[in-house]
């Protein structure tokens, strides 16, 4: 295997299990944390024969790994009823979603999608049961009816299951995004997560294209940890998990999500949809008696995340004062959070509530419109910082201290929280520069949560505290052999080499292999605005999803270098399967502005700080910025140029890249791409043609 393939990674991460946590210093009580459910198996996961070093063995203590085997998961999909809170009005508005539900889920909490959880070497199997109704629905074309075009939103009650950021096969009935659940249908997924799996935090969502956006806009998303045990050895890089167990640092899920519903005056004629009730201000406005819902795709488009006056839901709920999340000062906790929604960009901060304000108890209305004064009037202006340890599920090679992390649609971070004081405070959605930002528009910043902070142990140094806290974990827990190393890493800028699940891609291993290049292009120009997708850095290239059309064919065991960018607006570019290591991203000036002290300034003032520090990084979304169609100076590109490089290893098959704003994916912002063997790839002869999929028994769910 070349220095490309499996076996680099299998080299490069542990496959040890098992190991016990030794004494560890005494920390705070841990607050009560509420978190998503974790969906439950159907019956007793069976355990997988004993592999010689890969046998089964007790989880850490405090971690809730499961027992690794074969796991029988089931979810079903239908309308729920329900309400949301709307902090505009105090009161709840009636709501009728999609959503998934399952064993163990809350039905009083259903806007969130029940967490999955599995261990390196599982075999999961998700039956996804559509109950969704069948026939003609108001406002859809039906699922694929002959002669439609395939980038028209459609089949709005069709759906199937993406593992995002999963390394598993793409084929068959594992990760595959090319087969349509069509209502009343059922069908089993199949994941086998290898045994050299990173541990991290991933996220499943809805996946059919031309429903893509309406269905996870209504929630069906959540988020897919995968938890290890593996400690670090001389030779193999291990778990982040046996650094940070959740005896000793807290867990804490946060799917965040833009449930855009809207209500709707009555159709002026049978099977068409009526229109979305606004006010003056382009608000969305439900009546008394009224039910909000998701139907249309004039719920998406640019500017209506904040034209519409919803608001960011954290696992399923909207800011409410009366309920807030629950801390203890001093207790370092770990973030999972999930950018799981559509329309919006999340740039994430800290600040503590002033004297006096949000009073416990005290009913709190939160106007969009008068958003920023409220935030500036309520909260301080000192940032909490907390330091970031892993992006998009995989860890870094060090922790980053920060005071803001941007979160575009698909992007996770983990995070290291720690609340110096106790007291309340503010979680804030900040404002950002318009070039940095799904909407492409200058919003102002929005009040996600508050969090009560329960008194504890005080911490003058936030930055320092973590670093303490991890040495004496260190100390601890690590075997002899690595606990040096560990440690000194640590001491060293909070290094996190020893747990890192990638080898980094050097110039020698993509030397001789052929790039990769993409243009992301909106097509404003025909009467039909088209979201297109090119092989080369050519706008006039670029051309809309075809289904039956292969884009690329990429070499099984090879690695290459990709060079990204996007001709008119920005992107947050995606791609199943492989993730990638990020190499420079270069501003149009010719800047590589991800250095870890680099400014991204071409835009001018406010600067955006979303790609600093993030060269070498491993990801498997990334936005993908352009200053089109602002009005530039003579010269002057708006463009920036990213590079990345990703190995294709282990597995063959046909999967997509895309837009993660995924109505622009419904509408043609997406490829086919093809892992085949090196010597068929450049082979014209090959037409292959990538149709729809249909698992047997599907039925069409309208015409």
């Amino acid at each position: 295997m070349s220095r490309g393939g499996s076996m680099v990674r299998a080299r490069f991460f542990a496959a040890v299990f098992g190991g016990g946590l030794g004494a560890m210093a005494a920390l705070p009580a841990a607050a009560d944390i509420l978190n998503p459910p974790v969906l439950q198996d159907e019956r007793a996961p069976i355990a997988k024969p004993a592999l010689t070093g890969l046998a089964p063995a007790a989880p850490l203590p405090g971690n809730t790994a499961p027992v690794r085997g074969d796991r029988l998961l089931d979810l079903k999909i239908n309308y729920i009823d329900n309400q949301i809170y709307n902090p505009s009005t105090g009161g709840y508005d009636k709501v009728h979603l999609r959503g998934y539900t399952g064993k163990g889920v809350d039905p009083n909490a259903p806007y969130v999608s029940p967490t999955i959880e599995a261990t390196p070497g599982d075999t999961v199997r998700i039956t996804l049961d559509n109950q969704l109704p069948a026939g003609p629905q108001p406002g859809d074309p039906g699922c694929m009816p002959a002669g439609q075009m395939p980038d028209i939103p459609h089949c709005f009650n069709g759906t199937n299951l993406h593992t995002h950021g999963l390394w598993v096969s793409p084929s068959g009935n594992s990760d595959n995004v090319l087969l349509s659940i069509n209502p009343q249908t059922k069908f089993t997924y199949e994941y086998n997560i290898p045994s050299d799996h990173p541990s991290g935090t991933f996220w499943y969502h809805t996946h059919r294209h031309g429903s893509t956006a309406l269905q996870v806009s209504s929630g069906m998303a959540g988020a897919l940890i995968i938890r290890g045990n593996r400690f670090p050895t001389p030779n193999a890089h291990g778990d982040i998990d046996t650094l940070i167990p959740a005896s000793a640092i807290p867990e804490r899920v946060l799917v965040m999500q833009q449930i855009q519903y809207a209500c709707r005056a009555p159709a002026a004629k049978p099977g068409d949809l009526g229109p979305i009730k606004q006010d003056v201000n382009g608000r969305y406005l439900c009546d008394p008696g009224d039910v909000g819902g998701i139907e249309g795709y004039d719920q998406f488009g640019p500017g209506t995340w904040p034209a519409s006056g919803r608001y960011t839901s954290l696992n399923g709920k909207v800011f409410n004062p009366n309920e807030p999340l629950k801390a203890t000062q001093g207790q370092i906790e770990r973030w999972r959070m999930i950018h799981a929604g559509v329309r919006d960009t999340i740039s994430l901060q800290f600040f503590k509530v002033l004297d006096g304000k949000l009073k416990p108890g005290v009913k709190t209305l939160v106007n969009p419109d008068t958003s920023a004064a409220f935030i500036k009037d309520t909260c301080s202006t000192t940032p909490v910082p907390y330091t970031l340890i892993a992006a998009d599920g995989l860890t870094m090679a060090a922790a980053q201290p920060t005071k803001l992390a941007t979160f575009q649609p698909g992007y996770r971070f983990d995070a290291l929280v720690v609340f110096p004081e106790a007291g309340r405070y503010c979680v804030i959605d900040s404002s950002a520069p318009k070039s940095g930002v799904v909407s492409g528009l200058d919003v102002g910043p929005q009040l996600l949560a508050l969090v009560d902070v329960a008194p504890g142990t005080p911490v003058d140094n936030v930055q320092a505290y973590v670093n303490r806290k991890l040495i004496a974990l260190a100390e601890a827990n690590m075997p002899a052999d690595v606990k040096p190393t560990v440690v000194a890493d640590l001491q060293a800028g909070m290094k996190l080499t020893s747990f890192t699940p990638h080898p980094d891609v050097t110039d020698d291993e993509v030397k001789g292999n052929g790039t990769q290049e993409l243009t992301f292009f909106i097509d404003t120009t025909t009467p039909n605005t088209k979201f297109e997708v090119a092989n080369t850095l050519n706008t006039a290239d670029a051309r809309p999803y075809d289904p039956t059309r292969i884009d690329r064919y990429l070499p099984l065991g090879k690695a290459q270098e990709w060079t990204l960018q996007s001709h008119f607006v920005s992107h947050p570019f995606h791609i199943h399967v492989n993730p990638f290591q990020i190499v420079s991203i270069t501003d149009p000036n010719g800047k590589d502005v991800s250095a870890p002290d680099a400014i991204d300034d071409a835009g001018g003032e406010p600067y955006d700080p979303q790609y600093q520090g993030l060269k070498g990084v491993w990801k498997d979304t990334l936005w993908i910025k352009s200053l089109i169609p602002q009005s530039l100076p003579a010269g002057f590109s708006g463009i920036y140029t990213i590079k990345i490089r990703t190995r294709y290893e282990r597995y063959i098959g046909e999967y997509v890249l895309h837009c993660h704003i995924l109505d622009h994916e419904d509408q043609g912002m997406m490829q086919n791409v093809a892992v085949v063997l090196p010597d068929q790839v450049g082979d014209t002869t090959l037409q292959v043609g990538m149709q729809m999929q249909m698992p047997m028994g599907a039925q069409d769910g309208g015409k």
